[in-house]
């Protein structure tokens, strides 16, 4: 039996990582050292869309792995390019969600992969989830960065 509650552990701290980085400011972060434009309301509505999505994955469970997979796979991409990369490159300014990163999300990630691979999971499933996680965590990115072209004006 494969434990389900892996991805509801998931949903947990990312619950917590919201909290982190609200509470530590995480704008302000984002426009000074990721030079991101961005305010409150889409932080506010990324991460319900995100712990919505979280709720799905954690209801669909083992399953399907390839789908649940995707928020464990989001949370190491976050933790590793969204934190600890930030951090190391801007000589060690704190990344609000840099704490819940490394000693939430790198460990729940690793352990559901882990899981899957132990469990039998196909590979091509892991890979997919994989790719699917990085698109997910790059998609608001991809938003900001594109919101001013004339293009998507309306």
């Amino acid at each position: 039996m494969k434990p389900d509650y892996l991805f509801w552990a998931a949903l947990a701290a990312y619950a917590l990582h919201i909290l982190e980085e609200y509470s530590y400011d995480w704008k302000t972060w984002a426009q000074k050292i990721m030079k991101l434009d961005v305010a409150w309301n889409m932080f506010y509505v990324t991460n319900a869309v995100l712990f919505f999505f979280g709720l799905c994955c954690a209801e669909v469970g083992w399953a399907h792995p390839t789908f649940s997979l995707i928020l464990p796979a989001l949370m190491l991409v976050n933790a590793v390019v969204g934190h600890v990369i930030p951090y190391v490159r801007s000589k060690r300014k704190f990344s609000p969600g840099m704490i819940t990163g490394i000693f939430l999300f790198l460990p729940i990630g690793i352990g559901s992969f882990n899981v899957a691979v132990n469990t039998g999971v196909q590979t091509k499933a892991l890979i997919l989830a994989g790719i699917c996680g990085i698109l997910l965590t790059m998609f608001p990115v991809f938003l900001l960065k594109t919101k001013n072209l004339d293009f998507f004006k309306p």
